[in-house]
């Protein structure tokens, strides 16, 4: 079997599932049989824990398989998304008091808890689906193609390195989500972080010692490879408006390169969306042990946040620049077309392409270690997060009277659910391409109506459940008819619609303009329809907007505060300004 892999690679990989495996099964012997605990750790987890796996499970697959592979393809653009750790700072320091102050499961529980049961019903199926979709959809595929980089000959009863890895993947993680819950995932995450990190730095030194250094990087990559912000008309093209809808004369709609108008007014709300108000992050917030824990996890997470820029598309850039210069064969080989430019379908094996060919024994093991930690914790926090929500925000509501060891029960079963459908998943995702552009294109079209919701519900005490339901409905039917327009083109071969007409023009929208829309309708309609329908009940709303805290509740917010959490905050928003101020060209 021919392998990348050295005979002590092999004893560190082994070694790190050892590990992994007997923190998971140390975890889950302490475990009690309530929801509380199998779901939340118990409330209370420490904010190091906290940070930590927060940091972990969004670290996972699309970074090391999707973001290195557009830092390939188009640079340092994706580092917007990454400089989002401000996001963390808005879930510490405004959204975290309501969540810990209601004692919520879920994100769709305090939904029902601000609107009502309909708004949490929808958004918890909503979730669920967009899970599937996405988190668990890009965690398979990422595991394939790590092994078959890795692993290029490996078969094992007609299965391939693809299909072996993705099952390793899914399955592993399985055994010990199922077992421990989040208290499990929660301190095998705080675990894996320190691989993950350590790893990933290990690929930039060694890939950077390869090529010459990072002045070198910059030398072979040029000025604009290292410019966060991306012209709005492409390079070539004028731009010029005609009622005819050409590509060309419309370029500036439809130009895919990340332009910073979208980066400036859309990825924000992509962000807040995610880091704010998505089961599978806050999850681990609810976790806490108190209101100060929380914030200081949130603090924490985003210092870690920062690292991705360095770690992940640092390495994407330096593997091209290694293809384009032939200093490294096998990179040159997998990377390149005979005529010497880059096959961007290829790019996504920008990060394992660099861990085999530059990496020395020993130190490959570690960061293969670290790959596997990020894809695992990955999949680990959507199991989990998609458990809590079946269980809490359906089974629970259809048997009000379970017992605490029927709902424990039935999380496992959940969880166990969603390894069989990523096990059936596998088919479907093996030929996909373009793995973060899918992500983020799938979220921009789901976060809009999600963002407003929770944003405008705490900030506004007038917005009622009439306007969220028609919010989230408008959203969420603007999202899916342009996945409708876009499947058949993606899935299709040679299917194309009619250039110029209705469909042509909604399927080629860049994603981030058309998610920009969806939240401006969502908004619209949102306030629209509160106004024109009844307030809510002030004892509905009490304590869960910020004109209806009472003095107390804003006292105890008060007294979680220190000077010490408000400046590393500040030092959290400076490194981000400075990392602007760089890549700015």
């Amino acid at each position: 079997m021919n392998s990348t892999l050295a005979a002590l690679d092999w004893w560190i990989i082994a070694t790190y599932f050892a590990l992994i495996l007997g923190v998971a099964w140390r975890v889950s012997t302490r475990q009690k049989d309530t929801s509380n605990d199998y779901f939340l750790a118990g409330r209370n987890l420490s904010w190091l824990i906290v940070g930590a796996s927060i940091f972990a499970s969004n670290i996972g697959s699309e970074h090391l398989v999707g973001l290195a592979g557009s830092g390939a393809t188009d640079g340092v653009a994706m580092a917007h998304y990454e400089l989002h750790a401000w996001c963390l700072l808005v879930l510490g320091w405004v959204m975290a008091p309501f969540y810990m102050r209601s004692q919520v499961f879920t994100m769709p529980e305090f939904l029902e808890k601000r609107f009502s049961a309909t708004a949490r019903w929808v958004l918890s199926l909503i979730s669920l689906v967009a899970y599937v979709l996405t988190k668990v959809a890009v965690g398979i595929f990422a595991g394939g193609i790590v092994f078959g980089v890795l692993l290029p000959d490996l078969h094992i009863f007609g299965l391939d390195s693809f299909w072996i890895g993705s099952i390793l993947v899914i399955v592993l993680t399985g055994v010990y989500t199922i077992s421990g819950g989040l208290r499990a995932v929660a301190y095998t995450e705080a675990i894996q972080t320190v691989i993950l990190i350590l790893g990933s730095l290990l690929v930039t030194f060694y890939g950077l010692d390869a090529l010459g250094g990072w002045s070198e990087l910059r030398s072979v990559l040029g000025s604009d490879m290292f410019n966060l912000w991306k012209p709005l008309i492409p390079e070539g093209v004028d731009g010029t408006w005609a009622p005819v809808a050409t590509e060309t004369r419309m370029a500036w709609y439809f130009n895919s390169n990340y332009p910073w108008l979208g980066m400036l007014f859309c990825a924000p709300i992509i962000g807040l969306w995610y880091w704010c108000t998505d089961q599978y992050i806050v999850q681990r917030l609810l976790g806490s042990a108190n209101l100060k824990e929380a914030r200081r996890g949130t603090i924490a997470a985003a210092f870690l946040k920062l690292l991705p820029v360095f770690i992940f598309i640092i390495p994407g850039m330096i593997c091209f620049a290694l293809a384009t210069t032939g200093r490294v064969e096998m990179i040159s080989s997998a990377l390149m077309d005979s005529s010497g430019n880059l096959v961007n379908e290829n790019a996504q094996q920008a990060f394992p392409l660099l861990v085999a060919a530059v990496l020395p024994p020993g130190i490959r093991g570690i960061v293969v270690a670290g790959l596997l930690a990020a894809l695992m914790s990955s999949l680990a926090g959507v199991f989990n997060a998609s458990s809590t929500l079946f269980t809490m925000d359906f089974y629970s509501k259809m048997r009000p009277h379970a017992s605490q060891a029927q709902l424990v029960k039935i999380g496992r079963m959940a969880t166990l659910a969603m390894v069989l459908i990523g096990l059936l998943w596998i088919p479907v995702i093996q030929g996909g391409r373009g793995l973060y552009d899918y992500l983020q294109s799938v979220q921009g079209y789901l976060a809009p109506p999600i963002f407003t919701v929770f944003f405008f519900g705490i900030f506004n005490k007038r917005l009622n459940a009439q306007g969220c339901l028609a919010a989230l409905t408008v959203g969420f039917l603007m999202g899916l008819f342009r996945l409708a327009v876009d499947t058949p083109v993606a899935l299709m071969e040679g299917f194309s619609y009619t250039e110029g007409s209705f469909f042509w023009i909604i399927n080629n929208i860049f994603f981030q303009y058309y998610s920009l829309l969806i939240f401006l309708v969502s908004a619209f309609t949102m306030i629209a329809v509160s106004y024109a329908t009844a307030e809510p009940s002030y004892e509905q709303i009490r304590g869960l907007t910020f004109a209806t805290l009472s003095n107390e509740e804003k006292a105890v917010d008060r007294a979680t505060r220190s000077v010490g959490d408000i400046m590393m905050s500040g030092v959290v928003l400076v490194l981000i300004v400075i990392a602007y101020l760089y890549f700015t060209g």
